[in-house]
C-alpha cells in the first residue's frame, strides 16, 4: 500500500466500510467522552434544551440532533428526562417575538427560519404548550449502523437534515474530522505522507494555496524549539480523550517530527452542520486550542482498548487530533452570520447547573443515604468540571436566530 496524505488516510480507517466508528462496538470501549463520564452531563444539556425551547416560543417538533452519536447514548437519557420533565410554563404573549426571515449561508443556498405562530387567550396569556415530550424530534447523525436496541423514537441518519429548529450538539466529533498534516522543510511546508498499516511518515508535496493560506492565518509558525518525545508535566494542558483503562500510552515512533494540523476541513465540516439550522443553537463541545497556545509539534494520536497508541491509520484504533477551536468558531459564524461564544465546559456546565460542589457535612448526620447519593453526583460533577481534565475542554455555541446569553445564565 501506498503512503497517503493523512486525510485520505484517516478517513479510511476512521469511516471506510471497516472503518474505527463504522464497524465494532463502539467509541465507549476505547476511550471516555463526557457523554459516558456521568449523566450530570446530559441533565446539563437536558437543562439547556428547556432552556432554548422555551426561547423559540415551544415549537413543534422542536429538534435535538447529536452529530457523531456514538450508539446514541446522549439521546436516550435525554429522551428519558424529557418524559419526566415538568410541563413548560406558559409565558406572557409578548414575550418572545418571532419573525421568520431568511438566512443566506452561500450565494446559493438559503435555509429558511421556522415562524412559530403563536395565539392569544383572552387573558392576555398564550396557551399552554404541550409537553416537550411529545414535541421533541431525536435525530443521531453517524455512519454506522443503526444499534438494534435503539429506541424507535430515535431518528437514525448519516445526514443533518437541513432547517432543522432546536439544538445541533457535537460531542467530540470534530476532533474525528479527517486533516491533512504538513511538516516544515527548506522549501516550506509539504504535506507528511503515511504508510496506512504502519503509521510510518515522509514528505509529501508542498501545500496547495487554500492550506497555506489556513495555515499562515490560523497557525503561524512558532519560534523553532527542539521537540521532545516526553509528555507535558502533569495539569499543563487539558488531557485529550479520558482513557477507558488506567493503563498508560505507548510510545509513538513518530513523537519527533514536526507535524501541523491543517484545520481546515473541520471549518468546513462545522459550517455546513451551522449551515442546517434553521433557528436554535449549534453547539460543538471538544478539546482544543486557540491561535496564541497551538502546540508545537501537534497532537495526533490514537486511541484502542482504553489505552493511548500511536496513530497508525490501519482501522484498529481511533485517530484523533485537538481542534483550532477559533479557526472552527469564525467558520461558523460566518455561514449563520451572527457572533459565536466559545467557553470552557467548566464555565458552560456552571452556567447550566453542574458545580462539582460537595454538599455539606451536616446533611450526613440528618440524611446519611442522601449525603452519599449528594455526595456521589458532586464527584461525577467534579469529573465533568476539571480544568485539567474534561472541564477543560471547549463549548462553542453558535446562535441562529436566538441569543444565547439567556440561555447560559446562571
Amino acid at each position: 500500500m501506498h503512503p497517503t496524505r493523512w486525510r485520505d488516510a484517516m478517513d479510511a480507517a476512521l469511516y471506510g466500510p471497516h472503518g474505527f466508528f463504522v464497524s465494532g462496538t463502539g467509541p465507549a470501549d476505547h476511550f471516555r467522552t463526557s457523554v459516558h463520564a456521568s449523566p450530570a452531563f446530559a441533565a446539563a444539556v437536558f437543562r439547556l434544551v428547556s432552556r432554548l425551547d422555551a426561547a423559540l416560543g415551544f415549537p413543534t417538533p422542536f429538534d435535538v440532533v447529536d452529530v457523531g452519536a456514538g450508539r446514541g447514548e446522549l439521546l436516550r437519557t435525554l429522551a428519558t428526562l424529557a418524559r419526566h420533565a415538568a410541563p413548560p410554563a406558559t409565558t406572557p404573549a409578548t414575550a418572545t417575538p418571532h419573525t421568520a426571515t431568511p438566512r443566506t449561508t452561500s450565494p446559493h443556498t438559503t435555509f429558511p427560519r421556522t415562524a412559530v405562530p403563536h395565539t392569544t387567550s383572552p387573558t392576555g396569556t398564550r396557551p399552554e404548550p404541550s409537553p416537550l415530550a411529545h414535541r421533541l424530534r431525536l435525530t443521531a447523525v453517524e455512519l454506522a449502523p443503526r444499534p438494534p436496541d435503539l429506541p424507535s423514537d430515535i431518528d437514525w441518519t448519516a445526514e443533518i437534515r437541513p432547517a432543522l429548529t432546536g439544538l445541533l450538539i457535537a460531542t467530540e466529533w470534530l476532533d474525528n474530522i479527517p486533516l491533512d498534516i504538513a511538516g516544515r522543510t527548506e522549501t516550506g511546508h509539504h504535506y507528511r505522507l503515511v504508510d496506512p498499516r504502519t503509521g510510518t511518515e515522509s514528505p509529501g508535496p508542498p501545500l496547495t494555496t487554500p492550506d497555506t493560506t489556513w495555515l499562515t492565518h490560523w497557525h503561524p509558525t512558532p519560534p523553532p524549539t527542539p521537540p521532545t518525545p516526553h509528555p507535558p508535566p502533569p495539569g499543563s494542558s487539558p488531557v485529550i480523550k479520558r482513557f477507558a483503562s488506567e493503563t498508560g500510552p505507548e510510545p509513538d515512533a513518530n513523537l519527533l517530527i514536526d507535524r501541523v494540523e491543517i484545520g481546515r476541513s473541520r471549518d468546513e465540516a462545522w459550517g455546513r452542520a451551522v449551515g442546517r439550522v434553521g433557528r436554535g443553537v449549534a453547539v460543538a463541545v471538544d478539546y482544543g486550542h486557540v491561535r496564541e497556545g497551538r502546540p508545537v509539534g501537534g497532537t495526533l494520536t490514537g486511541y484502542r482498548g482504553g489505552r493511548q497508541v500511536p496513530p497508525v491509520p490501519d482501522g484498529s484504533c481511533d485517530i484523533t487530533a485537538h481542534v483550532a477551536m477559533d479557526s472552527v468558531a469564525a467558520a461558523g459564524a460566518q455561514v449563520a452570520e451572527s457572533a459565536y461564544t466559545l467557553v470552557s465546559q467548566r464555565e458552560a456546565l456552571r452556567a447550566l447547573g453542574v458545580d462539582g460542589g460537595r454538599p455539606p457535612l451536616s446533611l450526613a448526620g440528618t440524611d446519611p443515604a442522601g449525603y452519599v447519593r449528594a455526595l456521589a453526583t458532586a464527584s461525577a460533577a467534579a469529573e465533568l468540571t476539571d480544568p485539567a481534565g474534561l472541564g477543560g475542554h471547549y463549548w462553542l455555541l453558535q446562535p441562529v436566530g436566538v441569543a444565547v446569553d439567556a440561555l447560559m445564565a446562571r
